[in-house]
């Protein structure tokens, strides 16, 4: 059975909460490193599944049902910087940077999408990916491409599982693709 490394963050519970290694070691965390940024609390896993969804989700299950009030927000990022995008590629900061500037490839390296104006812009990392292997820069098989689009779409899940505003953003959704649909018949 494969092993699959991912990291998720939590929301619920600090470094301050009490008997919070016990719970989720009895909880079936047993596979997971607790680690703390401040006082924030995330779970560095390395799990045997069947996939890496059903690692993911089983995972979720495990904490959520610690009887902490622990609640997971996201897995891994879905935003990288250069750096981050280097050393999930296992190409150099270097290569990722002239890709970026259009120096080499098709000069076509996705837009960033959060922190476009300042010094450490982010990209979504599935976008990366795809784009990566359609540059032959990975190869098409590469297990990162699935990946990235499983934990694009998990992440996605957990961010509107915990959205106030999820009703709104469903019909949002709904008017979006009514929209679309519209253009196309057009």
């Amino acid at each position: 059975m494969p092993l699959f490394n991912f990291t998720l963050t939590l929301s619920g519970v600090t470094a301050d909460t009490q008997g919070l290694e016990d719970a989720l070691f009895t909880a079936g965390c047993d596979d997971a490193l607790i680690c703390f940024y401040g006082t924030s609390v995330y779970l560095d896993f390395d799990r045997q599944s069947e996939s890496l969804a059903q690692a993911v989700l089983s995972a979720v299950n495990n904490i959520e049902s610690a009887g902490l009030g622990a609640r997971v927000e996201s897995v891994d990022s879905t935003l990288v910087g250069l750096s981050d995008i280097a050393e999930l590629t296992g190409l150099t900061r270097q290569a990722i940077a002239l890709l970026k500037d259009g120096t080499r490839g098709s000069r076509q390296f996705p837009g960033p999408v959060q922190r476009v104006k300042g010094n450490s812009p982010l990209w979504h990392w599935r976008t990366v990916v795809d784009w990566l292997a359609s540059e032959g820069r990975i190869p098409a098989e590469s297990p990162l491409i699935a990946n990235a689009h499983i934990l694009d779409s998990l992440n996605l899940a957990l961010q509107l599982r915990s959205s106030l505003e999820k009703n709104r953003v469903l019909h949002y959704l709904q008017q979006l693709e009514q929209q679309n649909t519209a253009v196309i018949t057009q």
